[in-house]
């Protein structure tokens, strides 16, 4: 149920937040793992609500609620469970023969305190549960502030929050924009933000005023490339590709925004493409129930208006059912790669595609490099040699060679972009990293101490012996 909120009531939450965490209560890595086991488990049961939930914002089916949604938080709390005792153990180093005669020093991993995650609707559950699993393996209590637009995802977890966890440690805030600015102007230890770089920086804004680290996950602002070059694989390319674009209606901030394809092979790929969308959804994707819907009648509008400025390019797709806020997958060809519509990001299932010499493939990466990072780079190509070399030389969040997407599955490994794309990554232990401090703490003796650092300086004796002592 939604209620109003005041800027009292948010600062009464954060209140009750600080006091709890400092009663030292989560540093325990036992009672973490406990609180860890109470939220998987609680997923698990409320499985079926969540997959209609998640039909009701966005269309999802079962299978893709899963897939998307509700499997991943499992396999992620699983990760941390498994390795939360190791990774908060604090490191033991030797403090070296300067800082004689302290022989150890520890890095602690402590956590921020009271951390505010703003949780965007392409993936009410996944960016939302997956984030505040993350603050709980650091040891800190959360404040979510879900999104207005999912409102049905952001409800049952209200309510599922509201269940599992007492609102000093995990509480979830429903309401709009105008909540969020009120959640902004309190002072809170951490910060973490999945959404637009627009958003993003107003976030960044109002953190500064307290100094707060931040943590940004965005979707980029020119969007995402994938190039598929002459010798790729084309039937290949064309299915997975097709498979992403399908996967939320193009409303993931990993997804393909663009495609730049090899002139020589360019017709045969936007056929393949074709054809792939015709074996994955049907040729009217927008009247499949099993195809998702974008998220509110706006959203349709853009990218139906979209759609129509571009209709003369058009060559698959282009129809829509604005009563289910369905669009069918959409092939936009060619379009050049200074043109407006491969210069923003998309978040639809339109598809532009960028025809280039594949001799010119450099000019391609120049351009895609001179424009803001993208959270996501794809390339399709049997050259695996230029495209490792590619991904090691240019700045980008996370990518595929000859696949899409599953990146971002992969066991410890992070997740996170660069500039537009977003600041710090998460996932298993780098979710633990980013809300946590390391602290060095050196331990001294009383013992055996040399007047080396201490005045009066004897220049002819100290220095030759600091100069070997850094050695």
């Amino acid at each position: 149920m939604n209620m109003s909120y005041t800027a009292s009531d948010i600062e009464k939450t954060v209140r009750s937040q600080r006091a709890f965490f400092r009663t030292g209560t989560t540093l325990d890595v036992g009672w973490r793992l406990q609180q860890l086991r109470v939220l998987r488990d609680a997923v698990i049961a409320h499985e079926k609500e969540f997959e209609e939930a998640l039909h009701a914002d966005l269309g999802r089916s079962a299978t893709e609620a899963y897939l998307c949604d509700i499997g991943p938080i499992v396999v992620e709390i699983n990760e941390m469970l498994r390795g939360l005792r190791r990774w908060a153990r604090p490191e033991r180093h030797f403090s070296g023969l300067m800082c004689f005669p302290s022989l150890t020093t520890r890095v602690y991993k402590m956590p921020y305190g009271v951390t505010l995650v703003i949780s965007p609707f392409n993936f009410p559950l996944l960016l939302t549960l997956g984030v505040v699993a993350a603050s709980i393996s650091g040891g800190n209590t959360v404040v979510v502030k879900a999104s207005a637009k999912s409102s049905r995802c952001t409800a049952v977890l209200k309510q599922f929050i509201a269940d599992i966890f007492p609102p000093e440690f995990v509480t979830l805030i429903d309401g709009g924009h105008d909540v969020a600015d009120m959640c902004l102007e309190q002072r809170w230890d951490k910060i973490f933000y999945t959404g637009s770089p627009r958003v993003g920086s107003h976030v960044m804004e109002k953190a500064a005023a307290n100094l707060t680290p931040v943590a940004l996950e965005l979707g980029g602002e020119t969007g995402n490339w994938c190039i598929v070059r002459r010798d790729a694989d084309i039937r290949d390319a064309a299915r997975k590709i097709a498979f992403f674009k399908l996967c939320n209606a193009g409303q993931i901030c990993i997804n393909i925004n663009q495609v730049a394809v090899a002139s020589e092979i360019a017709d045969s790929f936007v056929s393949a493409l074709k054809d792939e969308f015709r074996r994955q959804i049907g040729e009217n994707a927008s009247e499949n129930d099993e195809y998702p819907r974008l998220i509110t009648r706006d959203a349709y509008d853009r990218c139906a208006a979209l759609a129509d400025r571009w209709s003369d390019r058009i060559v698959y797709g282009g129809r829509g059912n604005a009563a289910a806020l369905r669009f069918d997958p959409t092939i936009i060809f060619p379009v050049g790669i200074d043109e407006d519509i491969v210069r923003h990001e998309l978040f639809c299932p339109l598809l532009p595609v960028v025809p280039f010499s594949d001799d010119s493939v450099g000019e391609v990466l120049s351009v895609i490099e001179e424009r803001e990072h993208p959270l996501a780079m794809y390339l399709f190509t049997k050259d695996i040699k230029w495209a490792e070399k590619v991904m090691q030389t240019h700045q980008y969040g996370g990518g595929c060679i000859n696949e899409v997407c599953l990146h971002m599955m992969v066991r410890g490994v992070p997740f996170g972009g660069t500039g537009h794309s977003g600041m710090g990554a998460y996932h298993g232990e780098w979710g633990f990293r980013e809300f946590t401090h390391p602290s060095t703490v050196l331990r001294g003796s009383t013992h055996f101490n040399l007047p080396l650092r201490e005045h009066p300086y004897r220049e002819k004796l100290v220095l030759p012996l600091l100069r070997l002592l850094e050695k």
